[in-house]
């Protein structure tokens, strides 16, 4: 098993910042790649960027060269910063975790993510 738990969301402006958080726990070992989903409300969940073990990663159209998922592995986490925020990033934001067997993934509980001015 694995758990996922999200943080950093909140309310920006705008062209603003957020960095979003996922720290994992559990049997990291069975886990191929790590992905930030989001869901807006009346929308399907889409995929926002994810990254693989090796360290590749890829992004939505509509968040390349705003968005940047990384990882640190000593601290088991995983980060989505995102830049030059838009209205049409307002979403919860959830944090996925691929195991090597395929599905069912693990998710976190969500963190909402607001662009208002």
């Amino acid at each position: 098993q694995v758990q996922l738990v999200e943080s950093g969301g909140g309310l920006v402006q705008p062209g603003g910042s957020l960095r979003l958080s996922c720290a994992a726990s559990g049997s990291l070992f069975t886990i191929y790649a790590m992905a930030w989903y989001r869901q807006a409300p009346g929308k399907q969940r889409e995929l926002v960027a994810a990254i693989i073990n090796g360290g590749s990663t890829n992004y939505a159209d509509s968040v390349k060269g705003r968005f940047t998922i990384s990882r640190n592995n000593a601290k088991n986490t995983v980060y989505l910063q995102m830049n030059g925020l838009k209205p049409e990033d307002t979403a919860v934001y959830y944090c996925n975790a691929r195991p090597h067997s395929g599905p069912p993934d693990y998710w976190g509980q969500g963190t909402q993510v607001t662009v208002s001015s």
